[in-house]
């Protein structure tokens, strides 16, 4: 049958209908033939819709036994499946990946007909800028946001305004301060405590700063910010991620300007620790670096357990506090304000890889304007990436010691044999630490004894050929319509 022409590839001719199964299996029925297939008339490619309505909608029965939907908030009423405007193409490889976003799209936009309840997310830097739209992108889809702040009265304003706009929304706002390593580790105790597990983890905070300064554990504040103190954050919610969670470093274009190898990946260069070896902006692009090395190694070593990172560019010259601590960033980013994106346009692809069905089985990605794109040479070599890693988990444990991947040893958590309140000993069974519960004693990265006192990352670490897991390092390049 001649199909005529048509700007829409999903387009299709007269006489044809598009159908869904109650398991979500897209079909396709011509009334003239009075025929039924399952492939896209026009594309020939299969599709399912996800399993869930969108956010809204319920489905009921009619008593004649008719099935219809129901939009609870545009109060609508249809026979006609909803999911069907959402349908996802079965991929067999990324090079199968259809673009269906770009640069103009926003992160509520991406999220349309998605429904997020149930799901938890943590979103770092989350009271401002690309991290606050970011939350409210998913909160308006009903996901459950932990805005992980410094400053907490920052983000329980950030919360009020949310939920004057979308009073349905289920925010809370949590301490952390990624200037110190022990806030980090507070901060992951208690969100364990609180709320048991994570589908989401944005780690978009960041700095760029002025001039050198040092933090509370002796590092150079770019770094620990940027990169060392998520990293930390990340490897303790490991545990605590769910089957299908997923990790989002928001990076940046200018890790493409690092001046990091593998000569010269050394402490010194990543945290130096005198200004006269310091340059603001070339910490900030190092970090940046690392921040797409370390969302390729975590695929690595997390991807098998179903947990899948990503990398993103959010966009250039945003409008956001990262200019805050000099006034020439933010004089060169208000001349180029109109020809950039807005904060909603540049929060899309971190919520495009937090939720989008289209990415369900790949990871180990970098996305720029919604699309996988290839990175930075340097971000695909994984011996940087094994150094790299090394080397943030040994000044890690220079700060806490042994026990600093190990929740266990926090206040609060209580151990094998340890006396309680009432006297008694801790039960064996019940005590066994709860990181055991998503790692075994047979997982490659982490060489464990419980009992002796420590569970650590940095020995006994494979060699980066023998990491498993996968990385699509052969992402197909994009093509960005305003240059970003």
């Amino acid at each position: 049958m001649d199909l005529p022409e048509t700007d829409s590839e999903d387009e299709m001719a007269p006489g044809w209908e598009e159908r869904c199964t109650a398991d979500g299996f897209v079909f396709y029925a011509h009334h003239g033939t009075k025929t039924t297939q399952w492939q896209h008339p026009r594309t020939n490619k299969r599709k399912r819709v996800t399993g869930e309505l969108p956010f809204g909608w319920e489905r009921q029965i009619t008593e004649d036994g008719k099935v219809f939907f129901v939009d609870h908030i545009n109060h609508k009423t249809t026979y006609t499946d909803p999911r069907l405007a959402f349908a996802v193409e079965e991929t067999h490889t990324l090079n199968d990946f259809r673009q269906r976003f770009d640069a103009s799209s926003t992160g509520i936009q991406v999220l349309h007909g998605r429904d997020l309840s149930g799901k938890v997310a943590v979103v770092t830097g989350a009271n401002c800028g690309v991290g606050y739209e970011t939350v409210r992108s998913l909160a308006y889809h009903g996901c459950t946001v932990i805005l992980a702040c410094r400053d907490v009265r920052k983000g329980e304003a950030a919360v009020a305004q949310l939920q004057s706009q979308r009073p349905s929304a289920s925010c809370h706002v949590m301490h952390l301060d990624l200037a110190s390593l022990a806030s980090v580790r507070t901060f992951a105790h208690t969100l364990t405590l609180r709320f048991r597990v994570c589908n989401i983890l944005i780690l978009n905070a960041g700095v760029l700063a002025s001039q050198h300064s040092l933090t509370e554990d002796g590092y150079e504040r770019t770094w620990q910010v940027n990169h060392l103190s998520q990293l930390y954050l990340a490897l303790l919610l490991a545990p605590s991620l769910t089957t299908s969670a997923r990790i989002i470093f928001v990076s940046c274009e200018a890790h493409r300007f690092a001046m990091l190898d593998t000569q010269t990946l050394t402490d010194e260069v990543l945290s130096p620790p005198h200004a006269t070896s310091f340059t603001p902006i070339m910490a900030y692009c190092n970090t940046k670096l690392c921040n797409v090395l370390t969302a390729l190694e975590l695929q690595r070593r997390f991807g098998e357990r179903g947990i899948n990172c990503y990398a993103v560019h959010p966009g250039n010259a945003l409008s956001s506090s990262l200019t805050r601590h000099w006034w020439g960033y933010r004089l060169l980013h208000s001349f180029v304000r109109p020809f950039t994106k807005s904060l909603q346009q540049a929060c899309s692809s971190t919520v495009f890889c937090a939720a989008s069905p289209d990415l369900a089985q790949y990871g180990g990605l970098y996305v720029n304007n919604c699309v996988p794109c290839r990175p930075a040479p340097a971000a695909l070599d994984p011996v940087m990436a094994n150094r790299l890693w090394v080397s943030s988990l040994a000044m890690i444990e220079r700060i806490l010691g042994r026990r600093a991947f190990n929740l266990q040893y926090l206040p609060g958590v209580e151990q094998k044999g340890q006396v309680k309140g009432d006297g008694s000993k801790q039960d064996d069974d019940t005590a066994e630490d709860w990181l055991s519960e998503r790692f075994g004693k047979e997982s490659p990265e982490y060489g464990t004894d419980y009992w002796a006192g420590h569970l650590h990352l940095t020995s006994q670490l494979p060699a980066p050929d023998n990491i498993s897991g996968s990385v699509s390092s052969s992402c197909p390049h994009s093509t960005n319509k305003d240059g970003q």
